[in-house]
């Protein structure tokens, strides 16, 4: 065998020291990052994580302390004690169909003013936007009383007073939470006319002038040139809107008590629990304390995971729109 056709050996060489210490930094960064990213994780899933299994538990499983995460008999009681006490599938269709048309009015109006804000010049514009973005600024807890007054005592310039010879009342009344709604007085209106004045603001506008040029109206070249670009924006902010009048308490509990959503159901569920097992154990009144084991948790636990569901799930189907919309205001912005 001639020299050419030998199998040319290669000589490992030892890594340099600052080769060796360059992996062994990236593999404890690797290695505190994977940790980091655990943690984290585990602080947001442990509650919901201990809400999950304490659903399953049976009352002879709560009033055990050897039973601490996993039950040993799994049941499905809890959750038919809280579908009888919330009312949960027609109260889940209510509360859907009230708050997607607040948030549709909402948007509607949003978006007009955030368009009128990024393209127009009129008079008194900047302090009507400080006014919008004083509602992000300023908590609804401040204003109570004089919602609570304006709508105890409602009137449109004595008109009604003239007509029926006193106010309207329209506290816990789904029509006064629409009137907000469509007045961008909503829960944090301010903050989608600010993302929806951001992302008109930065959108070419020699797309509006060659409509214009096309012969189209303002109205129009609103309505078909700038909304269809700005769909995945609106999407965003709708499901912002749903998701915070969803999970909200204040504005229900001034409106829509007597419409029995799924916060105000969430917030009478101990009341209910009470009443309920005071007439199936024969009892008069039924105090917290006198529960078997930590039974009265394990149900609001349940009614938390019921009710939360729902939105869990509208973030799987819409996630991609959601993720698209907060790129492009990152671009835009």
């Amino acid at each position: 065998m001639s020299n050419a056709d030998k199998p040319k050996e290669t000589s490992r060489r030892p890594r340099p020291q600052w080769a060796r210490r360059k992996a062994a930094g990236e593999a404890a960064y690797k290695v505190c990052r994977a940790l980091l990213l655990f943690g984290f994780c585990f602080l947001i899933a442990q509650p919901l994580i201990n809400k999950l299994s304490v659903s399953f538990m049976p009352e002879a499983d709560l009033a055990d302390p050897t039973v601490v995460n996993v039950p040993r008999q799994i049941t499905l009681d809890n959750y038919a004690v809280v579908n009888r006490l919330m009312n949960y599938f027609p109260t889940l269709g209510k509360t859907a169909l009230i708050l997607i048309s607040g948030a549709a009015l909402q948007i509607t109006v949003c978006t007009l003013a955030g368009y009128g804000f990024a393209r127009y010049r009129f008079p008194l514009r900047g302090p009507l936007f400080a006014c919008a973005m004083a509602i992000i600024i300023i908590p609804p807890q401040l204003i109570q009383s004089p919602l609570y007054l304006n709508f105890r005592f409602f009137d449109i310039a004595g008109l009604f007073r003239l007509i029926n010879g006193a106010p309207l009342n329209l506290l816990n009344n789904v029509a006064a939470y629409l009137l907000l709604c469509a007045g961008g007085m909503g829960l944090k209106s301010g903050l989608y006319i600010f993302i929806m004045r951001q992302y008109f603001r930065g959108a070419p506008k020699e797309m509006e002038e060659a409509a214009y040029v096309d012969g189209c109206g303002r109205l129009r070249t609103f309505v078909q040139i700038m909304l269809p670009d700005a769909l995945p924006m609106i999407t965003s902010c709708f499901l912002f809107s749903f998701v915070w009048q969803y999970t909200d308490g204040f504005f229900s509990r001034l409106f829509l008590t007597r419409a029995g959503v799924i916060s105000t159901r969430l917030g009478l569920l101990q009341n209910d629990l009470n009443a309920y097992v005071a007439a199936r154990r024969g009892f008069i009144a039924l105090s917290s304390q006198s529960y078997v084991g930590e039974y009265p948790s394990a149900i609001v636990a349940t009614g938390l995971l019921v009710s939360i569901a729902p939105l869990i799930l509208i973030y799987l189907f819409a996630q991609r729109t959601f993720v698209m919309s907060l790129s492009q205001t990152g671009i835009k912005m």
